[in-house]
This record gives structure tokens, sequence and C-alpha cells, in this order.
């Protein structure tokens, strides 16, 4: 007999749930993790991140994070287009964890009776049936807590899957962000050299599928439920009617453009947890880039675009050697200036005339 709280679940994912809670094998080794040292964190909203060594300092450690699931309508893009947001931490996309490989990282999760569904949490970093999706499955007026072990480095997504056609509404509805594991000595080149980064930031690409009205127009609802019909439509077209970083058209342009100065080191992490992209600097270059975001693997070097694969995120590095205003895109040309997928860089320092300069200004063509 199914209780209450498994009706409203889902009957697959509350019997995956019971299974992974009762097996043996999980519960093994909790004891020796036990008297591991523990860290608590505060997440930051991207495309900040949390402090974090860039080489672990002592042992394995469990780092903990608490996150809040938020329903609310957010306007996606300059029109006022509003989305029925589904969010973690009440940003698209989520915050950036940050750990080391052999580290436990512990988060609780927390859906206030606020809201209005069930959501979870399925860690692509994670080793385990579901990602972790099952034990986290919780409605409004609960909260849960889930440990794993980060056994291989590198960059991962984590998105709300609750099974169903729910988990593609969830995740485009903006439930998805990333974690990323660092090596125990921190990150190296194709020769294993040691690199180091002076600034991060973390870029989540989101496709959004906005539903209109008989007139073409985008149409609002009042809470998150309320759209789902209409948007599973508009999601099974698939094409998108918005394709942009951080939230929204612009988000990351204008006064809230990243910042750096030039001869620092940037480490981009950008993540798509749905659609396969193509970032790229314009002016810039990827000097080492984890295409595949696995920071085991040796980066590629001085690739000019690379490539993410839906359900994925990656991690370029690069130096900046020129100040100015830098755009970085998605390289389908059509999302990023008509969709809204174009970030800024601006860069602060002394302009080289060896690496550019305009030899002569435009004038009228010579007869």
């Amino acid at each position: 007999m199914l209780t209450r709280r498994e009706a409203l679940l889902g009957s697959v994912l509350t019997a995956a749930a019971v299974a992974a809670v009762g097996s043996t094998p999980a519960m093994a080794a909790v004891t020796d993790v036990a008297e591991l040292p523990r860290e608590k964190v505060t997440l930051v909203a991207p495309p900040f991140v949390h402090a974090h060594d860039q080489v672990a300092k002592g042992g394995p450690k469990i780092v903990e994070f608490t996150m809040k699931i938020e329903e609310k309508p957010m306007v996606i893009d300059a029109d006022g287009t509003q989305l029925n947001a589904m969010t973690y931490n009440g940003s698209i996309p989520g915050p950036l964890m940050v750990v080391h490989e052999g580290d436990y990282l512990e988060l609780t999760l927390i859906n206030p009776d606020t809201n209005t569904l069930a959501h979870n949490i399925d860690f692509h970093a994670a080793t385990g049936g579901l990602g972790g999706g099952a034990l986290t499955l919780i409605n409004p007026g609960e909260q849960v807590t889930l440990r794993f072990k980060a056994t291989r480095s590198g960059t991962f997504v984590y998105h709300c899957a609750p099974g169903g056609a729910m988990i593609p509404w969830h995740v485009v509805s903006g439930m998805s962000g990333a974690v990323m594991v660092l090596p125990r000595d921190g990150l190296r080149d194709e020769k294993g050299k040691p690199v180091r980064y002076d600034r991060i930031y973390y870029i989540g690409e989101n496709d959004f599928y906005i539903p209109r009205d008989e007139q073409g127009k985008f149409k609002k609802y009042d809470s998150a439920g309320d759209n789902y019909d209409d948007t599973v439509k508009v999601m099974r077209g698939l094409v998108p009617t918005h394709v942009v970083f951080n939230g929204k058209a612009g988000s990351l342009t204008g006064e809230n453009a990243m910042k750096a100065k030039v001869g620092e080191t940037v480490l981009i992490v950008h993540s798509q947890a749905n659609r396969d992209t193509r970032p790229h600097l314009i002016g810039g270059h990827g000097d080492f880039v984890w295409e595949h975001g696995k920071f085991g693997n040796p980066p590629a070097k001085d690739l000019e675009t690379w490539f993410i694969r839906g359900g994925s995120a990656g991690a370029a590095l690069y130096a900046f050697r020129q100040p100015g205003v830098y755009a970085y895109v998605n390289h389908n040309l059509i999302e990023a200036v008509e969709l809204g997928a174009t970030a800024h860089f601006t860069v602060d320092g002394k302009w080289d005339d060896d690496l550019m300069m305009q030899v002569e200004a435009p004038k009228a063509i010579a007869s």
C-alpha cells in the first residue's frame, strides 16, 4: 500500500529510494567517514564562485553545502518576458560547488512549504543510481541530506530529475548547476606542469521555451505548475524561444560584465544541462581547454571555439593579453545574437600594439 508521500512523489522514484536506503553496501563505510574533518561552505550566486583552495590542504574531508529550492517568476529578457522559474538557491544556474578529488560532498537540500512541486537533485559527479535523485526527492515542506564521494576530477552538471516528463520541464525551467572537483594537487597542463587561475567565473547556459498567446505574445502564468501543459507543447518542438547565459539575455553584460586585468589568468566553467553548445571568446582563445570537463585528461591547447555536450560542463583557461571588452558567445551566432547567449568580459590594462594595431584609419578609396 502506497503512503501519501509515495503517491505524491511517484512510485518509480520512491521504490528506487527505498531500495537505495535499504541496501547494506550503502551503509558499510559510514563509520569510516564519521572521523573526517568537516568544512561548511556558503554558496554564492553565479557567475561568482565560493572561496576555495586550488591545491588541497591535508587529506580528504566532508564539505557541507546547503541549498534551498525556490519557485519564482523571473524576467529573462529586456522585453519583460517572464519565466515561471524553478531554481536552486534562487539563481539560474544554481551555484557552482567546488571540492577536491577524494573529498565528500554533503548537501542539505531544502524544499520550502511555499513551493508547490516536488524536487530533487541528480549529481553527474556522483556514483550511484540516478545520481542521488531517488535519495533526494522531497515534497514542499521537506529537506534531505545526501553525501557522495568525489571519485573523479572535473566539471559536472547537476539538475533536477523528478521523473518522466517532469525531468526536462524542471531543467528548462532553470533547475541545473555544476560541481567542480579539482585534483588534489591542482590543475595541470598537457605536460603535467601546474597551472593556476587568478579568477574563476561560472557561466550556465539555458534554453527556455516560453508559450505564446493567440497574438504571438509570450504568456504569463500565476505559479510554477500552471504553465506545464503549454510549455511541454513548445518543448516538444525542440525550438527554444531563448538561449541565455545565467538566466537572462544580457545578464553578464554592461555593469554585470565579468572583470579581469591584462596578465590575469581566468578559468571559465561553462555548463549546459540540456543542449549542445560551442563557447567562443571573441578576441581571445582557450589557452588550455578541458572540453569534456575532465581534469584527468590533458587539456587541449589554443582553441578558438570549444564544444560542450548537452548534459555536461567544460572548463577553459585564458590569460588576457589586451584590454577592452571581449564578447563571450555561443558561436551558433543566431543563438548568441537573436536568442541572447552573449556575455562580456571587461579587461583593464595597457594596450600592446605588437599584438594588434590600426595601421591606417579608414579613408576614401584611393583613385
